[in-house]
């Protein structure tokens, strides 16, 4: 039999195949115990922010109406109570304080003097929805959607906000109100779509924040839980919190294939969010609800709604500040 040399046809189609294959991903390592660093008991914990400025981590009780400030370094703690429900979190580009999720409305809210400032009601003909939590791109647009305040609703939506009035509807639905997240170089978006158990990812332009076509990134069955907030680290990885009796707890996912690369047991079964922090941004922050379905008693769950930390061995990505 001849053997046939190899052709330059031949090294472009391996050249090809290689790049078609999936990227691998190390598994992150987990350097230190969860611990609770806040017990709180939050209603339901979420929108966990670190303050990059401020080296403290930002945080809500949404169904609590509270906006809750950790500074581990000073071992300080500061909460803000609000009369409705407190949803997503941004620092402010261009003025001091933070973005807020407030009820129905996006405002602005300085932390130090205690001022409000309404900026933008989201969704006037549906007064039953809540403003949930949401997440700056790095162009600075703030990314969240909204929610049915009581029961299951299919009228929640997300959106993109850049300041004023300037509020645009996404063409996708999702019946819950978690903030979105991002690949590395900013063309996949991210978001859990708690209802349908699954997580959603949807083609994106950074350029001019439109997002094109969306499937199913990681679907999960009925006994693994609930996925709820999302976070990136600076490798590419995928952090998701999960939700449910006996599965609460945080996972790592390969951006590409959903691959599962390590999972976090919690010591609290409704596991809400996650968002990376600390000098080094090597801490990973979690939040947690101690009222949920199904419910949970703090005598068997004691650190239900707590604020949790785990150190891991690489770190995540800075928030991005809100171009308002």
């Amino acid at each position: 039999m001849a053997v046939v040399p190899e052709s330059r046809a031949t090294r472009t189609d391996m050249v090809a195949v290689l790049r078609a294959t999936p990227q691998r991903y190390p598994a992150p390592a987990v350097r230190t115990e969860v611990r609770s660093v806040w017990s709180a008991q939050a209603l339901r914990g979420s929108g966990a922010l670190w303050s990059v400025q401020e080296a403290a981590l930002y945080w809500a009780d949404t169904t609590g109406q509270h906006l809750h400030r950790f500074d581990p370094a000073r071992k300080l703690r500061d909460s803000w109570a609000f009369g409705e429900a407190l949803g997503g979190i941004a620092e402010c580009r261009q003025h001091t304080g933070l973005l807020l999720a407030l009820g129905r409305d996006l405002a602005r809210f300085e932390p130090e003097t205690g001022r409000l400032q309404r900026l933008h009601q989201v969704e006037p003909a549906h007064p039953g929805n809540r403003v949930g939590e949401g997440r700056c791109d790095a162009q600075g647009r703030f990314w969240f959607s909204t929610y049915a305040a009581h029961g299951p609703s299919a009228s929640g939506a997300a959106y993109r906000y850049t300041g004023g009035s300037q509020c645009s509807r996404m063409q996708v639905h999702l019946g819950s109100g978690h903030a979105p997240t991002w690949s590395l170089d900013q063309r996949t978006l991210f978001w859990s779509d708690t209802a349908q158990r699954r997580v959603l990812a949807c083609e994106f332009d950074a350029h001019n924040g439109a997002m094109g076509p969306t499937h199913t990134w990681l679907q999960l069955g009925r006994h693994e839980g609930s996925p709820q907030g999302l976070c990136t680290d600076a490798s590419g990885r995928i952090w998701l919190a999960r939700a449910g009796t006996r599965v609460g707890g945080i996972s790592c996912h390969a951006p590409d294939t959903g691959e599962e690369l390590l999972r976090i047991p919690i010591p609290a079964s409704h596991v809400t969010g996650c968002a990376f922090g600390g000098l080094d941004l090597r801490t990973l922050f979690i939040t947690s609800a101690s009222q949920a379905s199904p419910a949970v008693s703090l005598l068997d769950e004691p650190l239900a709604g707590a604020l949790f930390a785990v150190e891991v061995d690489s770190p995540g990505l800075a928030a991005h500040l809100f171009v308002g």
